[in-house]
C-alpha cells in the first residue's frame, strides 16, 4: 500500500480532526463508530433474511423505534433500525438489505453523524453511496430517502444533537436534490416544525426521538403520500 492510500484509508476509518484556518482543532470524528447492539442486531437482520415482496425501513433508533408491519398495517415490511448507527454503520451492513432484493428501502440516517462532528460532506458522499450501491446490487429496488427530522432542545436530554440546526437544513436541502436522480424523496422535516422551527414537542418525550403520536404523523406522511402502494 503506497502512502496516498495509507492516507486514505487512515481518514476513513481512524476518523480526523477537523481544523479551522487558525490551525485550532475544533472537533473530532470517527467512522469506525458502531453502537454496542451492532453486530447482535446485524446478526439478528441475517436471521430474518428480506426477500423481493418486502419493504426495509433502514436507519437508526428513529426508525428502530417502530414496529412498521403494525404501524402501517404492512405484513412485508421490515425493520432494519439499529439505535445509533452512523451512515457508515448503514454502509457495512447494506449487503444484508441488498441480498434478498426487497421492493422498497426506506432510508432515514445522518442524525447520529451530526451529532458526531461528521462533516456534512463526507455524510452526503455516503448517502450517495447508499444509493449507489443498492442500484448496483438490487436494480428493481425501489429507494425513498427521508429527510432528517427536526430536534428539540429544550428537552436537554442529547446535547451532541443540539444546536447544529444548520447541518440538518444543509443534508436536506442535498436529500431534496436526489430526485434529480431518479430517487423518492419523503420531505418528513416540514411535518415535525413546531412554530419556532423545533420537533413539535407533543410528537417526543426527549428533543430527538418520536412517541407513538410521531409515528402516527410519520404513517400518515406515507400513506397520503402513496409511498406504500
Amino acid at each position: 500500500m503506497n502512502y496516498l492510500k495509507k492516507s486514505v484509508f487512515f481518514f476513513l476509518l481512524a476518523g480526523v480532526l477537523a481544523v479551522q484556518a487558525n490551525g485550532q482543532v475544533t472537533a473530532k470524528w470517527d467512522s469506525t463508530y458502531r453502537p454496542a447492539k451492532y453486530a447482535e442486531k446485524v446478526a439478528a437482520f441475517r436471521a430474518e433474511p428480506n426477500g423481493k415482496k418486502d419493504f426495509i425501513f433502514l436507519g437508526n433508533s428513529i426508525t428502530a423505534g417502530a414496529n412498521w408491519s403494525t404501524l402501517l398495517g404492512l405484513p412485508q415490511a421490515k425493520n432494519r433500525g439499529i439505535s445509533g448507527d452512523i451512515t457508515f454503520g448503514v454502509l457495512e451492513r447494506l449487503d444484508e438489505v441488498i441480498e434478498g432484493k426487497p421492493a422498497k428501502v426506506f432510508v432515514l440516517i445522518g442524525i447520529n453523524d451530526v451529532a458526531r462532528n461528521i462533516p456534512d460532506s463526507i455524510i452526503l458522499a455516503n448517502y450517495n453511496k447508499i444509493i449507489d450501491r443498492i442500484r448496483l446490487g438490487s436494480r428493481k429496488t425501489k429507494i425513498y430517502f427521508y429527510t432528517l427530522l427536526p430536534v428539540n432542545s429544550s428537552f436537554q436530554k442529547f446535547k451532541n444533537h443540539y444546536g447544529k440546526d444548520d447541518h440538518i437544513l444543509w443534508l436536506n436541502e442535498q436529500i431534496r436534490k436526489f430526485a434529480a436522480k431518479g430517487v423518492t424523496v419523503i420531505d418528513l422535516y416540514p411535518h415535525f416544525l413546531d412554530a419556532e422551527k423545533h420537533l413539535r414537542a407533543e410528537l417526543t418525550a426527549d428533543g430527538l426521538h418520536l412517541i407513538p403520536a410521531g409515528y402516527q404523523v410519520w404513517a400518515e406522511v406515507l400513506k397520503k403520500g402513496g409511498y406504500l402502494q
